[in-house]
């Protein structure tokens, strides 16, 4: 990876001097002598990157489809949640933008919480996120989620232990409640490999018009690999069930990722006018057991 020349990266290059001086040998490795197209984790089932033209054809008629859905939310009152939660740089952003890019912002509707002020840390837990979620005829995206605190309050010590344990007690049975009230639910989990994320970072890093994505976390969290994939597979494996299951999308191909996630979204509610959906792809979407490390 060429040095970027700037006057100034943010967290003063913090990233680039992880990549040169902490990364294991085998990720720096793997970004150096990587060929624009090819996917950098070994055990990914493609080798190349989706074909543009493949993409375009393929996203072209689920756009459509995600139009039909929100016209039949629209007319009939359905409510839908989206819950978009993922290591970070997995693609969530640029996958809930293809998402709702046709979409009416008066029907689909993007939640990202910053973190809780004081008086909502002196809240039940769950209150903020109740308080977003959808009305009648409306879908909403929750772009992260309360599996903040499953995953990233955990890594960081930002929650106790006692505190983690009574989310994971309370979640199944929050869960079923939205179900049980009628809400459509979808969980999205987006997994990247080591390389490409240490590879997305370090473009948003040159990137003047995407500096802003990096934040102190994302630059600790570089750190703390194996301390988060510790904890997203204990997360994964307690909150998945019949009602409310995880859908896990590999996400080192990010186009393969947003397709396969759209699918997701789509496969299991039925609306007027609902086309073909083919099953999103199982070579990299499926349950917790297909999560990789």
């Amino acid at each position: 990876m060429k040095a970027h020349h700037m006057t100034t990266l943010p967290f003063d290059g913090e990233i680039s001097r992880y990549f040169r001086e902490e990364a294991p040998a085998e990720v720096r490795e793997a970004i150096e002598t990587a060929d624009k197209d090819d996917i950098l984790s070994d055990d990914y089932p493609y080798d190349e990157e989706i074909k543009s033209k493949d993409y375009d054809r393929e996203m072209e008629a689920l756009q459509l489809e995600l139009v039909r859905l929100q016209a039949d939310v629209k007319e009939t009152g359905k409510r839908m949640v989206v819950v978009f939660e993922g290591r970070d740089a997995a693609g969530k952003g640029g996958t809930i933008k293809r998402f709702r890019e046709n979409m009416n912002p008066r029907v689909v509707r993007i939640v990202a919480l910053s973190k809780p002020t004081e008086t909502e840390a002196g809240q039940w837990y769950f209150q903020r996120y109740i308080e977003e979620m959808p009305t009648a005829g409306e879908i909403v995206i929750f772009d992260r989620s309360w599996y903040n605190r499953g995953v990233v309050e955990h890594v960081f010590g930002f929650c106790t232990p006692k505190e983690r344990e009574k989310f994971f007690a309370q979640v199944p049975d929050f869960e079923r409640m939205l179900v049980d009230e009628g809400i459509h639910l979808v969980k999205l989990w987006l997994n990247v490999g080591r390389a490409e994320q240490l590879k997305r970072f370090l473009q948003r890093e040159a990137d003047p018009l995407k500096q802003w994505k990096v934040s102190w976390i994302d630059v600790e969290g570089l750190k703390k690999w194996d301390a988060y994939s510790d904890a997203i597979r204990e997360t994964l494996e307690r909150t998945h069930s019949d009602y409310a299951p995880w859908t896990v999308v590999r996400s080192d191909d990010k186009e393969r990722a947003r397709l396969a996630a759209i699918r997701t979204v789509l496969r299991d509610i039925d609306y007027a006018g609902k086309g073909r959906i083919e099953v999103p792809d199982p070579k990299i979407a499926g349950g917790p057991d297909i999560w990789n490390a």
